[in-house]
């Protein structure tokens, strides 16, 4: 179908994207990422203006944080913009000229990676990014699957706690609030603060007390054999696993894809995953296990899945 291009709605700049039929990005164009509705629509039709001089275009796709539509052209929810019903499709296409299409993020980078990255060779993966938060996407028989109104796979919002920790959501005991980048630094102050004597290479990276602890304190301290930030990371895990063990029980993909800030640290996080993950899986010592991979697009994946989703039929045909 030619060339494509992917936005991404990032929380301090929109970045846009021109994208082959191979993945590749050829140009990109950023702006910031400005406060009001109206002004995020100017500014995704201005990142769109600068990506595509000099190319023949076919189409947009734009990741955006909320519910999608199963029609790919309406945000029923933003958690971070003021979004309600927001008909972004339309307003974009008026302002650009161009086909386009909205898919909620974490459904673009799921796409990205399975399609170009981590997912190659898969039919049936199951993608998670843990970063601030925990989103994810499902593929199955190689096909994106949003669900009859388009908000599948909204995982951090799973339940795994009843009457647990209060989420951002307005729920308790959410996924996310056990397997995210905040859990991370909660985890690592709770430790640091009953037992500073085994945080001292933590404390040390920061500003000496467990309120001054950072999430790249925390990589770093664990690094250097730092018992507390160890420790944080398996407790991480843990819930990471087991939510994962939880996954397989509803699809049995073939693999996992972690993604998201936290996958970046490697075998540092994943080691742990993969452990809790099968101690977990039902049945584990007597059923095929599926794998555990990091993601390999980094924080491209979103934009490369939503311009590659551009190509692909209107799910409701």
């Amino acid at each position: 179908m030619g060339l494509t291009i992917g936005v991404d709605i990032g929380g301090t700049k929109i970045a846009a994207g021109v994208v082959d039929e191979e993945g590749n990005i050829l140009s990109t164009h950023k702006v910031p990422t400005p406060g009001t509705p109206e002004g995020i629509v100017d500014a995704i039709a201005s990142a769109v203006e600068g990506a595509r001089a000099g190319h023949e275009i076919v189409g947009v796709g734009i990741g955006a944080a909320g519910y999608v539509n199963r029609q790919r052209s309406e945000v029923y929810f933003a958690p971070n913009i003021d979004w309600r019903n927001e008909p972004l499709k339309e307003k974009v296409e008026a302002r650009v000229g161009l086909p386009v299409v909205v898919e909620n993020d974490a459904n673009a980078a799921a796409w990205g990676e399975y399609k170009f990255g981590a997912g190659k060779g898969h039919r049936n993966v199951i993608c998670i990014t843990l970063g601030t938060g925990l989103g994810g996407g499902i593929i199955i028989g190689n096909k994106l699957r949003r669900g009859h109104f388009g908000v599948a796979a909204e995982f951090g919002h799973i339940r795994m706690v009843p009457d647990g920790l209060l989420c951002g959501c307005g729920s308790q005991g959410c996924w996310e609030q056990y397997a995210s980048g905040r859990a991370l630094v909660r985890y690592a102050k709770q430790r640091a603060n009953a037992t500073p004597e085994n945080a001292e290479i933590l404390l040390g990276l920061g500003d000496g007390s467990p309120d001054g602890i950072e999430g790249k304190h925390i990589s770093m301290a664990a690094r250097q054999g730092d018992p507390v930030a160890v420790d944080s990371y398996r407790e991480l895990a843990r819930w990471a696993g087991a939510g994962l063990a939880d996954l397989a029980s509803l699809f049995d993909p073939s693999a996992f894809i972690v993604g998201g800030g936290l996958s970046d640290e490697g075998e540092l996080v994943l080691d742990p995953i993969r452990k809790s993950y099968k101690r977990w899986l039902v049945g584990g010592n007597w059923r095929p296990v599926a794998d555990v991979i990091a993601a390999q697009l980094g924080n491209k994946a979103g934009l490369v899945g939503a311009a590659d989703l551009a190509r692909e039929p209107d799910p409701i045909m």
